[in-house]
């Protein structure tokens, strides 16, 4: 059996989403709906604090790669947020989706690795693929599946959340493979993301319990963190002769509009074996035109290909990262994740 993920309250008094009677599955009368090729994933806001009230519920926020896992008639189709084929990397998840006795569904999850005591772990899950770029399968990873798009012939994109997270509750609840249900539990947000923080969890996710599937940054999904972390791009670092690796600081960059702005640097969090893979990576990505001009002693420009994921405190007030620290890169195809500054004061 594998770990499960780390519960936000093991308190009797907090409701959890149940199935409320078995699935029929006699195919009700109604007519079918073409099952999409893929759906822009519905995407969180970030916010400082949980909001409030019966018309909110809310999940563990998972720190790996968003998926959407396609069964069909003719099989399975693991589908990145920017719509890649990844489901030669996660035959485990393939495998168990097929099994579920569903003749058409997409389910909406994040796929994590899991550390012993249940929390989501984006190193780990970076090392079973092999690393950026690598090609290595991850026999080890878990997708945990929060909502379900289509099924049995019907798009469900206008149904209300809690009508679809019934629906995957009788479809997943018990499931204890390669695919799981992502925990959902009513209660007070404050009291909940203090137990994600104290628990050591990336944050929590609120979701407006009768809110229709929309793609992009609606508001009716939220994401609050105990700490922040974002995807950047790496335009540039700072040759050093005395850090590890040679690799003084990355410099960061972020989405505006159709261009980048500098967001500032990073020169903690990485080993000196991550120091030295990066500035291998980096000297074959040199460039004698910045993508943003940085003033600045012994900075090597790059073109922005490499995409690193940043943990991080808040923002300056000129608009650079405050005490960022490196965690790991992100694969190219992962470009979506990006951070686009129009959404940081949304």
């Amino acid at each position: 059996m594998r770990t499960r993920s780390k519960p936000l309250l093991r308190d009797e008094q907090v409701a959890k989403s149940k199935a409320k009677r078995p699935r029929d599955p006699a195919q009700p009368n109604l007519p079918f709906d073409k099952m999409p090729s893929r759906i822009e994933p519905a995407l969180a806001l970030l916010k400082p604090k949980p909001p409030s009230g019966p018309d909110w519920t809310f999940e563990v926020k998972f720190d790996g790669y968003r998926l959407a896992v396609h069964i069909e008639p003719g099989g399975v189709r693991i589908l990145t947020r920017g719509g890649h084929d990844w489901t030669h990397r996660f035959p485990e998840i393939a495998k168990d989706a097929k099994k579920l006795g569903v003749g058409t569904a997409i389910l909406d999850g994040e796929t994590v690795v899991l550390d012993s005591v249940g929390r989501s772990d984006f190193g780990a899950l970076q090392r079973s693929l092999g690393g950026r770029g690598g090609k290595r399968v991850s026999s080890e990873a878990v997708f945990f599946a929060f909502d379900l798009l289509y099924f049995d012939g019907h798009l469900l994109t206008n149904a209300e959340l809690s009508v679809r997270r019934h629906l995957l509750t009788d479809l997943l609840d018990g499931n204890t493979g390669a695919i799981q249900l992502s925990e959902e539990v009513q209660g007070d947000g404050d009291k909940l993301l203090e137990t994600a923080c104290t628990h050591g969890l990336e944050g929590i996710i609120a979701k407006h319990r009768d809110s229709k599937y929309r793609s992009g940054r609606t508001g009716d999904w939220l994401k609050i963190k105990c700490v922040q972390s974002e995807s950047f791009v790496v335009i540039g670092y700072e040759r050093s002769s005395v850090a590890r690796g040679g690799v003084g600081s990355l410099i960061l960059a972020a989405r505006d509009g159709h261009g980048w702005k500098s967001v500032g640097s990073v020169g903690t969090g990485f080993t000196e074996r991550d120091a030295i893979y990066l500035k291998q990576a980096l000297e074959k990505l040199e460039t004698k035109r910045p993508v943003v001009p940085i003033k600045g002693k012994n900075i090597v420009f790059c073109r922005p290909t490499l995409i690193a994921e940043i943990n991080f405190r808040g923002w300056t007030d000129d608009g650079n990262l405050r005490h960022a620290s490196y965690k790991g890169l992100r694969e190219v195809q992962d470009n979506a994740a990006i951070f686009q500054i129009k959404s940081r004061n949304a």
